[in-house]
Parts: structure tokens; sequence; C-alpha cells
């Protein structure tokens, strides 16, 4: 049998993140990054300085992370119509998110340790140099924060939206996290050239990694759950209320999971004495904007029905 107009009865699953303006922003962030990188790194091996050198390759290592993020755009774009992706590539940018918050809380626990060592065997450090460079890594990452905040709307660092993009949130706290240690770096600095509290380097170098790795667990928390197809279990409470509320309906067996930025997919298997067709039920949950791909089975019961 041939079926006439076939594609008015299938769908897209374009469910990744479209954001050529955080895309954008990310490959300008990237190369002030590298610049600083390579200033960085230039300026202690001319003035024989470790912090300066040791400085830029941590901006290296946000570089490289940062990269991932792009990555992750240009993924889920060139492969958005590939039938090998069930549901789309969606996850590519939540995928992206979860290996820059792994990076993001090896970055801390390298600072931490460093800093820990630093108790123990302090460095000589050379005050006005050491300002200077934190000074200029601060307005840097202060302006890449600017750029990277335009496309992710009114975030805070390490805070649950359901509707944002968890790739550019991860570039975005990195920037920050930068941006903190440079701030904290220029305190420390400070307090040791002129009240001489050398141990106040290590210390803000434990405070902001103690922070940083917060800002990272919270972005791991929330892609982890993306990634295992966690659901929210109001949102299939009130899928079964509504659902059951229709006639003698029940429901035996319901899976519900995140294709893309509050972009979920169901598929719902339903037992009545009176059965419909499967356009019936998917009426029934219109007032759920977030589902984007249904599925309904439905199951005809045995025996004699309780409702007339």
């Amino acid at each position: 049998m041939h079926i006439h107009n076939l594609g008015e009865w299938q769908h897209s699953h374009h469910f990744h993140v479209e954001d050529t303006h955080g895309e954008r922003n990310t490959r300008y962030v990237i190369a002030l990054t590298v610049t600083m990188m390579v200033f960085e790194i230039t300026a202690g091996w001319v003035f024989g300085s470790m912090a300066l050198l040791a400085d830029g390759w941590h901006m290296g290592t946000h570089a490289a992370a940062l990269s991932i993020t792009v990555f992750a755009y240009w993924y889920a774009r060139r492969h958005k119509d590939n039938p090998r992706y069930s549901f789309g590539t969606g996850k590519v940018g939540v995928l992206g998110g979860f290996a820059s918050a792994i990076a993001l809380a090896i970055v801390a626990l390298i600072m931490a340790l460093e800093s820990i060592q630093r108790f123990f065997a302090p460095v000589e450090i050379q005050f006005n140099e050491a300002i200077g460079v934190a000074v200029v890594g601060l307005i840097v990452n202060l302006v890449s924060a600017y750029m990277l905040h335009g496309g992710r709307g009114h975030h805070h660092p390490g805070h649950d939206h359901h509707h944002e993009d968890h790739n550019l949130r991860a570039a975005y706290l990195h920037v920050v996290a930068d941006a903190l240690t440079s701030l904290l770096a220029i305190i420390a600095l400070t307090l040791g050239k002129w009240a001489g509290w050398v141990w106040m380097d290590p210390m803000m170098g434990i405070v902001g990694a103690i922070l940083i790795t917060r800002w990272s667990y919270g972005l791991i928390k929330d892609t982890a759950g993306i990634l295992l197809d966690s659901a929210d279990d109001d949102d299939i409470a009130a899928i079964k209320k509504t659902i059951e509320a229709d006639a003698d309906n029940r429901i035996t067996d319901l899976h519900m999971w995140q294709v893309g930025s509050n972009r979920y997919a169901t598929i719902i298997s339903v037992v009545t004495h009176f059965p419909k067709p499967p356009e019936h039920y998917k009426e029934l949950l219109k007032d759920f904007q977030q589902l984007e791909h249904i599925s309904i089975e439905v199951n005809h019961a045995k025996g004699d029905p309780c409702l007339t």
C-alpha cells in the first residue's frame, strides 16, 4: 500500500540549542584567552617568573575547555538531521557542559593542592609584577564573562535553570572562575605586599577552589541528570493524573526524558475499557508544552468496565 503525503505525518527531531550569538561570542572569548595565555607565558619566560608561566598555562586549560563548547555547537548543528541519533542532537550541548564541568572540577582540585603545598613551602612572590598580571587577567575575564552572559540571559553561577543552554553555562562558569581567581589573587597579593600576610595567597587559593568546586558540582548534577534520562516526579505525576482523569484510563508504563533544552519525549502505555485513537490522549496532554515527542500505546482492558 502506498501512502501519499507521508511527510505530513513525520516531524522534526531538531531539539539542539541554536545559539549563534553565544557560539560567536565563545569564539571571541577563546581568542582573548589564548592571547592572554601567550602574553603571560612570554612575559614569564622573559622575566623569569614561574608565577606568570603557571598562570599562562592555567589560561590554556580554560581555552581548551571553552573549545569543547564551540565543538559541541558545531557537532550538534552538523548532525541535526543524522538518522543515527534517534532523538536528534539536543544532548550534545549537555554533554559539552558535563565535560567542561569535569574540567572545572580538575582545575579547582589543582588550585587547592597547590595552595596547600604553598602553606608548607612558601615561594618568593614578585608582588608588583604579579598584581599587574592579575589585574590584566581580571579585566580580560570580566570582558569575557560579559560577552558570554549576553547569550545566557540573567542566570547566576551554579543556579539551576531548566530553560538554559548548559553548554554556554559551562563556558560562562570557566571565565567567571578565572575572574574570581584573579580577584582573590589581587586581594591576597595586596595584603601580602602591604601587611606582610604572605599566607593570604594560598588561603585565597583554597577559598577560590571551594567556590569553583561548588559551581562545578551544580553543573555536573544538572547535566548528569539529563544525560541519565532522569525526569521530574511532579511532571510525571501531573501527566498521569491528566490521562487517568479521563474515562477509566490507567497508565501502566510511563517513560519521560529530556531531549533538548526544556524539551521532553515520553512513551505512555494506557489500559482502558474505552480505547480511543492515540490522538485523543495526545490532545489531553496539549497543556504540557514541553512534550515535543509523544508515543501512546493503548491497550483494551478485558472484563466488564466499572464505569458506564
